[in-house]
């Protein structure tokens, strides 16, 4: 006998569900399941049956067409046979749909009037929307995957890609529809949907391809560059083994051999315990397995010299004991947390403490060098054990330096670099005062107005023009510590937009694909009122980039996102925009990341611990005008390698005129406290700048954009002002104006209507250095920084960081020590290179998005080793203290590899050259 559930009807959805309704008789399922499958074969059925009856429409018609002796009139073409066939195929097929869904309604209940006038009107607009789709294809926006848009422009190149008309005006804005019909941005590699944007581009290294000559004289230039870097370390190695042979007393010289060598990881670095300074080559190390206390080179000749090591300035152990004494001295004064965290690096002086101090120094343990030259393991008080001698040791192999400088001598010795003059003007860029025409009409910027300035004007090419196989022009401006302007650099680019919204787009993860969730909700941005962290919703920061921020009372907020992304390469949180960044890199050989030929910093082995060059955005808001106080401002610093800055987005902010009123009153008030706080009360000496700033517009000749009594605007506000090109008729001015004086007036007059850059850049001259540091030594005490307080103090004026020069400080600058830096505006798709050495300072007069690169360029690199000695004097806990470039090293492994491609081109170039010789033998 059946069991009840032996007769339950079968139908089941293959997961829980099951029908539980009893079986027909002799039925493995209930009556209802049964009707709707004898309903499903009555439809296939009638399908099929059309479907024939088509099948032979269509023979039918094609044997009419052969069997014709010529094409009539009257009857349709092929293609549109076919196509009213299929037409009529997929009208028998929804009539059939058509009834099946009228039997279906005669089953169910009856509704009410309405549910089915909407039910009818529902299925009209479905109906239609299938009509349109089947007309004229599918109507998924590839940009945002829907297909309910109001239209879709489809690409005639792929005839896939489709994009709706709101993402093409919210995406793409500066594209027309016809733009996209002829070529959509997928076609064109700047899509930046979602998908697109995460892709990982195949990067294309810098491979142009350059004549075996021309590539040989470079890497000539680049050992030839290289040779006093490398006569420099292989003499204090060779010094240090003289004095090690006179501690050793054996009369006899050491070699390198005997010196012991320790092998360390490729991915590990080893710095002075001191002075904090990279190692390398020859070092001393303590022998005690406990201690382990490692010296460079240069701090052992100061010890024995009888001064400080690491400088006056490098204190480590001394500075630690310093803080233990203001410490002890300021213990009972405990002060509360700051709202914001801190940015930067400014020494805080407790003077309270002094006497603490004095006292300690006292008691502080003595370190000197033995008189034959040996040096103790420091006290425990300064780092060391106190026990034992420091060992020399190595870290390369032996007599590797002395071969690098041997081969690099012998490479170069018939090497000769071209004759320039630096006292002079570039022979390229000026007029020839011979009157010969020259083919090569450079374009230069006006950027100073120093008396008899032979460099007031800057390089500044097109990358359209550029020829990438010539170096020549750019090397001679480069070698003299010139900054070089690029324009037009985004026009080599795919036109990838750098739109905020889209990089953040291509920023977020979403999924279990998260590695930094809090970087895609989150960033810590510089507030530039009081130079203090805030950390923002990523969101918010992108909205106030477009459309502006400000404080309570109206005062403009400027915020700084700075080094983003954080946490990992830019190359792999930003692909796309990273592959578009290198693309855009003019001069390859210096400005390639991965195998640029006079790009020193490529050569280090691919498995060692590498500095971090970049690239890195840095977006900021930005004001038209001087603020006085919290302006968006990069502040003055100065760069231990080169660098290339490129400008890829801005946006103008609009201020509205209540704003606008409100600034002008709080920078009324601001001038009374800077009168009481900065200048002690004292009017005359504000102004006395007043006037210096005022009169400063008739200096410039003009050029400059008068704002009101305290504030001038940064140099050339106008383009064509500043852009001149050479010809065989001299310098002149592009945008054909009468005079400087008629261009000082127009300025003036359509002051509201100007077209401001970018941002504004202060680059000042290396030599220029000495008397800079000394004005801001000098004037320290009138500049803000942290909280807008005054500046009490200061350790390097430059490296510090804390101090931006204003338009009247500029002036007094050129008045008190007659030092002006060069001072341009950048635009947008302008790359500006900034040579090692050269201290700079930028300020953001538009909401801007600047990507940078630094690179190890040979023309600079005896400047890099410059700055480095020069920044292991400063404090341990100094910003600028790290030798993070470790240029001494690079050097040696670019040495190294240029020695081994150019002993490889001498024998490819003779060998060719030989094959020349036996051809035309067997000619003649």
């Amino acid at each position: 006998m059946e069991s009840p559930g032996d007769r339950r009807c079968k139908k089941n959805d293959g997961a829980k569900w099951r029908c539980s309704k009893t079986a027909a008789v002799n039925r493995s399922y209930c009556e209802d399941h049964v009707a709707q499958m004898e309903k499903r074969r009555k439809r296939i059925r009638r399908e099929k049956e059309v479907t024939m009856s088509t099948k032979k429409t269509m023979a039918t018609a094609k044997e009419r067409r052969i069997s014709a002796s010529d094409g009539t009139d009257n009857e349709p073409s092929e293609s549109e046979s076919e196509r009213i066939l299929v037409s009529q195929l997929k009208k028998g097929k929804r009539l059939v749909r058509d009834r099946d869904k009228e039997e279906a309604k005669s089953r169910k209940s009856v509704k009410s009037d309405e549910e089915e006038g909407n039910s009818t009107e529902k299925f009209l607009c479905q109906d239609t929307k299938c009509n349109k789709r089947k007309e004229n294809g599918s109507l998924m926006c590839h940009q945002c995957q829907r297909n309910d848009k109001s239209g879709v422009v489809h690409c005639a190149k792929c005839g896939r890609k489709r994009y709706c008309f709101e993402c093409i005006e919210r995406w793409y804005p500066g594209k027309r529809r016809e733009e996209i019909q002829t070529s959509c941005p997928f076609c064109c590699g700047n899509c930046n949907c979602k998908a697109c944007l995460r892709e990982i581009p195949v990067f294309k290294p810098y491979s142009k391809e350059i004549d075996a000559s021309a590539k040989l004289q470079r890497l000539k230039y680049l050992l030839y560059k290289a040779l006093p870097v490398l006569r420099h370390i292989y003499r204090d190695q060779s010094s240090e083994l003289d004095i090690e042979a006179k501690i050793k007393g054996s009369g006899v010289e050491v070699t390198e051999n005997e010196v012991e060598r320790i092998k360390l990881d490729k991915s590990e670095r080893l710095y002075c315990d001191n002075c904090s300074t990279s190692i390398v080559g020859f070092f001393r190390s303590c022998t005690n397995p406990s201690c382990s206390y490692d010296l460079c080179l240069a701090c052992c000749q100061e010890l024995r010299e009888d001064r400080q090591p690491g400088g006056n300035e490098a204190e480590t152990s001394r500075q630690k004991f310093v803080e233990r004494a203001h410490a002890q001295a300021s213990d009972s004064e405990k002060v509360p947390s700051a709202r914001k965290k801190r940015s930067g690096w400014e020494k805080q002086v407790n003077h309270d403490a002094d006497d603490v101090c004095n006292e300690m120094y006292d008691h502080f343990p003595d370190w000197k060098a033995n008189t034959d030259g040996s040096i103790p393991c420091p006290p425990k008080g300064r780092g060391g054990c106190g026990t034992a001698l420091l060992e020399l040791r190595r870290i390369y192999k032996a007599k590797w330096v002395k071969n690098l400088l041997e081969t690099a001598e012998e490479l170069t010795r018939n090497f000769q670099l071209q004759d320039i003059n630096f006292l002079e003007g570039c022979s390229h860029c000026q007029p020839n005062a011979s009157g010969e025409k020259k083919n090569i009409q450079s374009e230069v910027r006006l950027a100073a107005f120093r008396e008899n300035g032979y460099d007031n004007f800057l390089y500044c090419p097109s990358a359209i023009d550029i020829d990438e196989n010539d170096n020549e022009h750019f090397q001679m401006h480069w070698m003299k510590g010139e900054p070089v302007i690029v324009r037009n650099v985004l026009d080599k680019t795919s036109g990838l937009s750098w739109e905020p919204m889209v990089m953040w787009r291509a920023f977020r993860e979403t999924g279990a694909n998260v590695k930094f969730k809090e970087e895609t909700r989150s960033v810590r941005a510089i507030d530039c009122l009081d130079w203090c962290e805030v950390e923002i919703n990523i969101h918010q920061f992108f909205m106030g980039y477009l459309e502006g921020r400000m404080h309570k009372g109206g005062w403009p907020e400027m915020l700084k996102l700075k080094d983003w992304p954080s946490s990992t390469l830019f190359e792999e949180r930003l692909p796309r925009h990273g592959a578009e960044f290198f693309a855009a890199l003019p001069y390859g050989d210096y400005t390639d990341p991965k195998s640029g030929l006079l790009n020193l910093a490529t050569r280090l082995p691919d498995d060692s611990l590498k500095p971090d060059l970049g690239p890195k955005t840095y977006i900021a808001y930005g004001f038209p005008k001087e603020l006085g106080r919290g302006d968006s401002v990069t502040k003055l610093h100065c760069d231990m390698s080169d660098a290339v800055n490129v400008m890829t987005h801005t946006t103008k902010v609009e201020i509205a005129p209540w704003q606008r009123k409100r600034i002008e009153e709080k920078q009324k008030k601001h001038a009374v406290d800077d009168l009481r706080e900065l200048y002690g009360g004292h009017r005359n000496g504000l102004e006395a700048q007043q006037g210096r700033a005022q009169s400063s517009s008739d200096t410039l000749m003009g050029v400059l954009n008068v704002q009101d009594t305290l504030e001038v605007s940064g140099v050339l506000n106008v383009q064509d002002t500043l852009e001149v090109s050479c010809s065989e008729h001299g310098i002149h001015d592009l945008g054909s104006r009468d005079s400087t004086l008629n261009l000082r007036k127009n300025s003036l007059e359509t002051s509201e209507d100007v077209v401001y850059g970018g941002a504004v850049w202060d680059i000042f001259r290396r030599q220029d250095v000495p008397k800079l540091i000394e004005y801001l030594e000098k004037h320290k005490k009138e500049f803000r920084h942290i909280d807008t307080l005054p500046i009490n103090s200061v350790v390097h004026p430059i490296q510090d960081q804390t101090l931006f020069l204003n338009e009247i400080h500029k002036k007094q600058l050129k008045e008190e020590f007659n030092v002006e830096p060069w001072t341009f505006e950048q635009y947008l798709g302008e790359a500006v290179f900034i040579p090692a050495g050269c201290p700079h300072q930028v300020r953001n007069r538009q909401s801007c998005i600047k990507v940078a690169l630094d690179f190890v360029s040979p023309d600079n690199v005896e400047e890099c080793i410059r700055l480095t000695d020069e920044n292991r004097l400063l404090p341990k806990d100094h910003r600028a203290k790290e030798d993070k470039l470790e240029v001494r090293k690079i050097t040696l492994y670019a040495v190294s590899w240029a020695a081994k491609e150019v002993k490889k081109l001498r024998t490819e170039l003779k060998s060719a050259s030989g094959d020349r010789s036996s051809v035309e033998d067997t000619k003649k």
